[in-house]
């Protein structure tokens, strides 16, 4: 087990330039992206409910990559994790004892040295952000937990805790959609648009959910 935990580290650090403790879990198959996603989305208590091994492997591995990030000179870091809600951000959970201490190891990632200082803290920046509100674009009919509104194939839902919503009841039903394909336009929009949300649709034969555009707050120049 301990050769699969490094494994799972370097190959996360050769890929990324950091590390944490999720990384190597969804690496060596133990945690699901799935699994994750449901987690960030507080569809989970906390995230040792997703990863598919007991306690004491996980404690194993934890000790195991900390020792090993120690010898390659890495630089701890904590950040927080947020859930992605349409409020404001809520700091999500790890670990089914809530200690302090195992909390604030799995919140940290080891980053590499050979980063710039300039650079680590722009990492440091983007790890901390909150994950983007993500939009589905259905295909079959669903119906809002909140207000039982049915939404038809076409329609756009939002899911919060696993719970579906639609635009109304998400707060999202002021934002505008931005279609794919003019990338220019997208970064100008993401930018001065005081909050967005990634628009996906499930592909039949690419089996995977792929953006279609961005819900934009509307700007005007004058």
């Amino acid at each position: 087990m301990e050769q699969r935990v490094i494994r799972a580290a370097e190959s996360a650090l050769e890929d990324q330039r950091y590390v944490s403790a999720i990384d190597i879990f969804l690496r060596i198959g133990w945690l699901s992206p799935e699994a994750l996603r449901r987690w960030r989305q507080g569809g989970m208590r906390c995230l040792e409910e997703g990863v598919r091994v007991n306690l004491r492997k996980i404690s194993f591995a934890m000790a195991t990559s900390r020792r090993w990030a120690f010898r390659r000179g890495l630089k701890p870091s904590e950040t927080s994790y947020l859930k992605r809600t349409k409020g404001p951000g809520e700091e999500l959970r790890f670990s089914k004892s809530g200690s302090p201490e195992l909390e604030r190891s799995y919140r940290t990632h080891y980053i590499s040295p050979e980063l710039s200082q300039r650079k680590q803290v722009s990492l440091r920046e983007k790890l901390g952000r909150p994950p983007e509100l993500v939009v589905f674009w259905i295909r079959r009919e669903s119906r809002c937990f909140q207000c039982q509104e049915v939404l038809g194939s076409g329609s756009l839902l939002f899911l919060e805790e696993e719970h579906p919503l639609c635009m109304r009841c998400a707060g999202l039903d002021h934002m505008v959609f931005l279609s794919r394909g003019n990338p220019k336009l997208t970064r100008l929009a993401r930018s001065y648009s005081s909050r967005h949300a990634v628009v996906v649709q499930f592909s039949r034969t690419r089996k995977r959910y792929e953006r279609q555009g961005l819900l934009v707050v509307l700007f005007f120049w004058y």
